[in-house]
């Protein structure tokens, strides 16, 4: 997501920035972290799909996505060392998906390593070595899973060529299996001969790396720990025993601790403060001013604020409390949530830029028998990832090192440079594991904080934590939105015409001068890409200035989207007395490839930064896990009183989903799921253990959204400060089961994101479930955890 954005706004500014291919040797990237003597292999592979069949490039004549290389490149290390202990290098941030796991073995499967002697080694931030570091936007596997096959493919056709040398034979009588590399006879039956993988490393090590068309993948009859879902993540041992290190847990001589207090309303700065009493409590050592960044757009600079300095964390949390500070007014003192939503639905009222149109609508809904209207409202969102954000810095002469649990630790870099005024081989960031991310780590201005303390304090380390408190007044939010779709329906109850309107502040307002539209990014988020065969289709978006930092969360514009268009769905078919599956079925129409051109989408449709050849829009599949989730979750059967399904399906990442949700609302009008079924085709895949994992909090977070979380705003300032006012589901009220199953692969279907696809059928699920039990449909985010 941020590598998209960060385009689109230079495309804003008028700005660009050049491509770095950077040469750099083995001595370099390993910096004394594992032994001179193993052996690295360097392949550098930026963005790309996972192919099935396995064969460097996809049959049929689709082409491969942007930018993908070849094997040849310095990208990924493997190091070996002479006992054949083998290390990978992991450039993707760990926050509970399992990448750190996912991604190496996919490399270790492919090489033939026993994954009971791989090591995992987390990469410190340079894309110019490693490549694209954005952990977020569902693409770590979706883009990498190719690039790891061929490297680990790589790797172990260099080793059987090394094995091959020794032995003084062809080649191809020598196969990797199991650590070590055997040789064939002329029959290619196993002779009992074999060298490991120690034996060989500083043999292969002088050898070219094969050229891509040249590589042999292992067919998914071969894979070893591919698909098997029986590879325990790297770290669940040191996670449940409390010896895993997050960014809390890291120390350093010396470290101090220090908190901010920062504006409650975005823009204001710090007029006076009054810091006698707080100097006075024990274990404070400094309290000064920082300035914040005021300049629009902000992009992640820092908010400003006041700075307390102590010998412990809950030292400078109590001095706080006891500053005095007088804030200058900003004019974001006026936004208040229900006026916005007054005015912006209004808006959604009106005609809005036109985005997408195909036939004519108003045609259509002149000429309708009957029509339906239903507008959408939701609130903001704040990540309220489990662990709050928090850094640790030293910065040191002409030096800064940094640890933090950071989603993109070298757009971090680059930013810490720049606030420091040094250069950026000078800054080192590590990455330690992520207590949860969801879009809110993707933002560094933390980290920039963390920075600017430490050089004020001299280059003493230093922990600079934020508490929830912080992390929920001074997020970067999920936008907050009002989505209006109206239908015009003919004589044969069929929908001859589709409006649909969106109003919301955009993301890019962090990026670039706000217009109050949206951009291609959201446009691409189940807006104009709406999959349904309906002759006259008009896209629109309405202004919508923002008043607060707007940021990614997880899956972003896709929430409020399915929340619309699938609650809009189940309402229609109510309004013309039809199952709400055959209807949604029939909107979907027949099975066909979609044509962006012929139908109207925009001439800059995002599809998620992939060309659309490689991931085309299939009705097919997405009919499938319709037809697939009803009958798992037994649509249509007979259920007591004041229980019943609600279906929803989404397209999103190039993932295929659809979600029934089984609610059982009881007597007091409490919402509960004892049962969800979702069915996900998210082609070629890898880890179905971390794929399940990955849909089940989709549940919970998705029930936290349809029923309890929202960010409100009065007088500028956020209301909410803690999970006592911004609710989630606990295990009080949460998702009891959660079935999951993913749809086998077709040969040569790329691999889809999978992180987020499975969050935004969720809620309309839910919210049509509730009305088919009750009779009572909300139309908005939170519903609130009763039936009124």
């Amino acid at each position: 997501m941020l590598h998209y954005l960060k385009q689109e706004a230079q495309k804003a500014e008028r700005k660009a920035a050049p491509v770095v291919i950077e040469n750099v040797s083995r001595r370099k990237f390993l910096g004394g972290a594992v032994a001179a003597s193993g052996f690295v292999l360097a392949v550098r592979i930026p963005d790309a799909a996972a192919l099935e069949p396995l064969t460097p490039y996809p049959t049929g004549g689709a082409s491969m996505p942007h930018g993908y290389g070849n094997a040849s490149d310095p990208h990924v290390f493997v190091s070996i060392k002479p006992d054949g202990a083998v290390t990978i290098l992991a450039h993707r941030s760990e926050m509970g998906t399992g990448v750190r796991t996912s991604l190496p073995m996919v490399l270790a499967d492919e090489m033939e390593a026993d994954w009971s002697r791989v090591s995992i080694q987390q990469a410190v931030g340079d894309e110019p070595l490693y490549g694209n570091q954005d952990t977020d936007g569902s693409r770590s596997m979706r883009h990498y899973i190719q690039p790891m096959r061929e490297c680990g493919a790589a790797m172990r056709q260099m080793l059987e060529t090394a094995a091959a040398a020794k032995w003084g034979v062809d080649v191809a009588l020598c196969r990797a299996k199991a650590h070590h590399v055997v040789l064939l006879d002329a029959e290619k039956n196993d002779t009992g001969k074999k060298l490991g993988f120690g034996e060989l490393a500083e043999a292969a090590m002088a050898l070219p790396v094969p050229a891509r068309d040249t590589l042999l993948f292992k067919t998914p009859a071969e894979f070893n720990y591919m698909r098997k879902g029986e590879t325990k993540i790297t770290d669940l041992r040191n996670i449940t025993m409390g010896k895993a290190v997050y960014g809390a847990d890291v120390r350093l001589p010396g470290m101090k601790f220090a908190v901010i207090a920062r504006p409650s309303v975005l823009g204001s700065k710090v007029k006076s403060f009054d810091a006698t009493e707080a100097k006075k409590m024990a274990g404070v050592e400094d309290i000064f001013e920082m300035e914040g960044v005021h300049e629009v757009p902000r992009k992640f600079g820092q908010l400003g604020g006041v700075v307390v300095v102590a010998n412990t964390t809950y030292a400078a949390i109590i001095a706080r409390e006891s500053l005095v500070i007088e804030w200058e007014q900003s004019p974001n003192a006026s936004y208040n949530t229900d006026a916005y939503f007054k005015e912006m639905s209004k808006t959604a009222a009106e005609p809005g830029k036109v985005i997408r149109n195909q036939g004519d609508f108003d045609a259509a809904w002149k000429g309708a028998k009957s029509t339906f209207t239903g507008e959408y409202h939701m609130q903001h969102l704040s990540q309220a990832a489990m662990e709050p954000l928090c850094c640790v810095a030293r910065v040191d002469g002409d030096k800064a090192e940094l640890w933090a649990p950071v989603q993109s630790p070298y757009g971090a870099r680059e930013d810490i440079a720049k606030a420091l005024g040094l250069p950026i081989e000078n800054v080192t960031v590590h990455v330690t594991l992520l207590g949860g991310g969801f879009g809110r780590k993707s933002k560094w201005d933390f980290m920039i904080e963390a920075a600017l303390v430490s050089k004020k304090l001299g280059g003493t380390p230093v922990l600079l934590q934020w508490t929830r408190e912080d992390d929920i007044r001074h997020g970067f939010y999920h936008t907050t939105s009002v989505e209006r779709i109206d239908m015009a329906f003919d004589d044969a109850g069929k929908v001859a015409g589709w409006r649909h309107r969106t109003v919301a502040p955009s993301i890019l307002s962090t990026f670039a001068p706000d217009s109050g539209y949206q951009f291609p990014i959201e446009y691409g988020m189940g807006f104009v890409n709406l999959p349904y065969d309906i002759p006259n289709l008009r896209c629109e978006n309405g202004q919508a200035l923002a008043h607060t930092r707007i940021g990614w969360y997880r899956s972003v514009s896709n929430i409020p989207r399915a929340f619309a268009v699938q609650s809009a769905v189940a309402e229609a078919a109510h309004m013309l007395g039809k199952d709400h599956k055959e209807f949604l079925l029939e909107l979907i129409g027949p099975d066909r490839t979609l044509d962006p051109k012929a139908l109207g989408f925009p001439e800059d449709f995002w599809h998620y930064g992939d060309p659309y050849e490689s991931f085309p829009i299939e009705t097919a599949r997405l009919k499938h896990v319709v037809n697939l989730a009803t009958e798992k979750a037994g649509w249509g059967k007979p259920l007591p009183k004041g229980q019943a399904l609600g279906l929803a399906a989404h397209l999103a990442w190039h993932n295929y989903v659809a979600t029934v949700v089984h609610v059982d609302v009881k007597e007091d009008g409490t919402i509960t799921v004892p049962h969800a079924v979702t069915v996900m085709d998210c082609g070629f895949y890898v880890n179905p253990e971390r794929i399940r994992s990955q849909v089940e909090g989709a549940a919970v977070m998705g029930m936290s959204q349809a029923l309890y979380s929202g960010i409100t705003f009065k007088d500028g300032a956020v209301e909410q400060s803690n999970f006592f006012d911004y609710n989630i589901a606990t295990m009080a009220n949460f998702p009891k089961i959660v079935d999951v199953h993913i749809v086998e692969p077709q040969p040569g279907r790329n691999a889809a994101g999978v992180g987020e696809p499975g969050l935004p059928p969720f809620a309309p699920a839910l919210a049509n479930a509730v009305f088919a039990a009750t009779g009572k449909r909300v139309r908005r985010m939170p519903m609130g955890a009763k039936v009124a």
